[in-house]
């Protein structure tokens, strides 16, 4: 084993960290009258703030800092034996934003632990044991200084120079279904957190009313009984349903109830988890042809990964691409008949409650009321489930990973949301303390660890260096107090286009040859018009109008790509790329000498009533063409407008028609396309009117025409549904 001192604060002293380290608890509101709490970081949710009181109840003055510590085992080679187990620690005093990247190094390698699986020991059940208990002990080990730095405190000096007396204390332990099992010691297939057994894991409810087992009786009954001997102290275990572990390393920890830090896992639990489960349940509903006829035919949008081959022959799929197949699943199967004859409303209903939760559970903020929301999602799984027992596909949903989202709500609540804590950005450490230490860099391949070790610290102490190098080149600066969450970066504008065009002059004939910009001429001197006196609201008057522009121009730049800001719906910081982006360009040959069909993605465009949340005030259009028409022309055009309120980049749109109602069952908006008399409704808008990109999925009926294509589908498909969960933006805004 090798391991460093975990008192030794690094990140609390770390410079760069200094005028962003939360030292108190926070309750914040969502309303005047304080009854709508808000969850975001650790020190917003409850359990600093209950801690911080007990610990203020000896010790006045306490400056916690909450530990969230996560383990592992990961493969070290491709081929071959090679593992190791490292333990990585973090401080909830550092917002999430930071310790999710490990560019920031927010995230410290703590250990090694051993991966030995002592198999000189032939029975393996006393393997087991023995495994499980050396796991505690090296983490006993590992984490001693905390039992009295916990309980009385140590003084640390951050980088400002303010001196605390700080308890660092475990809050968070971070780690998929079988490590969460040896952390707790539980037995395999219960509930790691509350009293629940295999047998009550599919139940609706708790089923013993409480989100956690009594840790009282475990310090009461059941770890005294190792005075009494090996027999009495199994039988203890036993009546409790806990493993034989002799000295559990949370033991003597100061405030840590060990079932209390065990949280949520968006990765193992839900994608990799629940969802890898729906996707088999669905297979066995509507067979396998059906469903990959349907995945080739999605059109294309810049969040969605196209399934050429289908999704049901997919072997090894991680949970990046179950993530991918959540994009499309509802779409999948709205409008397919069960191949049983039963009714699909069910099966459609319960799929739509799992994507309710898996998005909900991923917001980067929570209130009172979407812990509520999230959990009815789970209600209504679990009031339609019962399909698939009756298609004969489960006989019964004792799942740990599905129960395991009853305990949601009540650890968001506790912790802060879910990206405090998800396992895949401990595992993206892997990369960078794990494996590119072992086989390349750091070692000979003989007695790894030491030598991995020696080379992660002095690249650490490189690091740093460079860091101090960089802020004395700055000047020095003074450490100013910021929270880079209610105060994130700011654009100009949410629009973000190229510098220069894709071409430079495109003849109007080339527009509508080319781009199907038909009506482009009509279009755009309608534009002019209501720019000309935005309070027109006559169609009459628009038309006559529109007989008086001549357009000075017979060519415009074209742009076959336009980014959109799409940054978190209540201003925090996105947790992903949050650059949305639409491609608007003509088939083409490419250099190959092979033909590439033409793409122009559908988009959200503020009609101008929109608002930051819904679907109210916006309508669907598919983008024919984004340009740019030239400076004098436009100022012949718009004679009286002042400069700096000309249009700059423009946009012809085609238009479906206006929301609705959502279905009752799969709650999907259903458009189509938009006609004056035979022709497409088209207009012209200003690029910075569009939201976002939006995809689109066809409605299929009972079986997908084979002559639709992904290329070709918006133009052969008479009508669609609006997708809501292309990304976690697209679900916050379209509802």
């Amino acid at each position: 084993m090798r391991f460093a001192d975990c008192a030794d604060w690094a990140l609390w002293a770390d410079p760069e960290y200094a005028p962003i380290l939360v030292v108190v608890p926070e309750r914040h509101y969502a309303d005047v009258d304080k009854t709508i709490r808000v969850y975001f970081d650790v020190h917003t949710g409850k359990w600093w703030w209950a801690t911080q009181k007990e610990i203020e109840k000896t010790h006045p003055g306490a400056t916690i800092i909450p530990l969230i510590i996560s383990s592992d085992k990961t493969q070290l080679t491709t081929f071959g034996n090679k593992t190791a187990y490292p333990v990585y620690l973090t401080i909830g005093n550092l917002p999430k934003e930071i310790r999710r990247k490990p560019s920031r190094r927010g995230q410290i390698l703590l250990a090694y632990l051993p991966t030995t699986s002592l198999e000189h020991m032939k029975n393996k059940a006393a393997r087991r044991r023995a495994v499980a208990n050396l796991f505690h002990a090296c983490m006993k080990r590992i984490l001693a200084p905390l039992e009295d730095a916990g309980t009385n405190g140590v003084l640390l000096t951050s980088a400002d120079g303010k001196v605390r007396r700080c308890h660092p204390i475990l809050a968070v332990y971070v780690g998929d279904y079988p490590e969460q099992i040896l952390v707790t010691c539980r037995k395999t297939g219960d509930c790691p957190k509350c009293p629940a057994l295999l047998a009550e894991l599919g139940e609706a409810i708790l089923p013993h009313g409480t989100h956690l087992r009594d840790i009282d009786n475990i310090y009461d009954t059941v770890l005294p009984a190792r005075d009494e001997g090996p027999a009495a102290f199994t039988r203890a275990c036993n009546e409790e349903r806990m493993k034989p572990i002799v000295e559990p390393f949370w033991e003597h920890l100061p405030y840590v109830n060990i079932f209390a830090v065990i949280t949520p896992d968006i990765l193992h639990q839900l994608y990799q988890g629940v969802i890898k489960h729906v996707v088999s349940w669905l297979k066995a509903a509507y067979g396998t042809e059906e469903i990959d006829a349907r995945c080739r035919r999605f059109p294309p949008n810049h969040h969605i990964r196209h399934f050429m081959k289908g999704i049901t022959s997919l072997r090894r799929v991680t949970g990046k691409m179950h993530a991918d197949i959540c994009r499309i699943l509802l779409g999948l199967i709205v409008g397919l008949p069960l191949r049983a004859g039963l009714s699909p409303v069910r099966v459609i209903r319960a799929v739509r409650a799992l994507l309710d939760f898996l998005y909900l559970a991923q917001y980067p903020v929570h209130t009172t009321e979407t812990l509520r929301s999230l959990d009815e999602a789970l209600a209504r799984f679990h009031a339609n489930k019962a399909i698939f027992t009756e298609l004969g596909i489960r006989e019964q949903f004792n799942l740990p990973k599905l129960h395991a989202l009853l305990h949601y709500a009540y650890s968001i609540a506790l912790l802060g949301t879910t990206d405090n804590y998800d396992t895949q950005y401990f595992e993206r450490l892997h990369i960078d303390l794990a494996k590119d230490a072992y086989p390349y860099r750091a070692s000979n391949r003989k007695d790894e660890f030491r030598q991995m070790a020696v080379w992660l610290e002095r690249k650490e102490k490189v690091q740093q260096h460079s860091k101090y190098i960089e802020w004395r080149r700055s000047g020095g600066p003074s450490f100013q107090r910021i929270n880079p969450i209610l105060a994130p970066p700011q654009v100009h504008s949410h629009v973000i286009m190229a510098k220069h065009p894709s071409v430079k002059g495109v003849s109007l004939e080339t527009l509508i040859r080319e781009y199907g910009a038909t009506h482009f001429g009509a279009a755009f001197a309608r534009f002019v018009v209501l720019q000309r006196d935005p309070h027109i609201r006559n169609r009459a008057q628009v038309e006559r109008a529109v007989h008086s522009v001549i357009l000075p121009f017979r060519s415009v730049a074209v742009y076959h790509k336009a980014r959109f800001w799409i940054g978190d719906v209540e201003h925090f910081q996105p947790k992903a790329n949050p650059l949305d982006v639409v491609y608007v360009r003509p088939e083409r040959i490419n250099k190959h000498g092979k033909p590439v069909p033409g793409r122009f993605d559908t988009v959200l465009v503020n009609m101008g009533t929109g608002s930051y949340l819904g679907v109210e005030g916006y309508r669907i259009g598919q983008v024919r063409l984004v340009f740019k028409v030239p400076r004098r022309p436009l100022q012949e055009l718009l004679p009286h407008a002042d400069e700096q309120d000309l249009p700059e980049h423009l946009a012809y749109i085609e238009w479906f028609s206006p929301f609705t109602h959502p279905d009752p069952n799969h709650g999907l908006y259903k458009v189509s396309r938009s006609f004056e008399g035979q022709q497409r409704l088209a207009s012209v808008v200003e690029i910075k009117d569009i939201r976002r990109s939006c995809q689109l999925w066809p409605n299929f009926g009972p079986v997908a025409p084979r002559e639709w294509l992904s290329s070709n589908v918006l133009e052969l498909c008479p009508s669609f549904f609006v997708s809501a969960f292309s990304d976690l933006h697209a679900y916050q805004v379209i509802f």
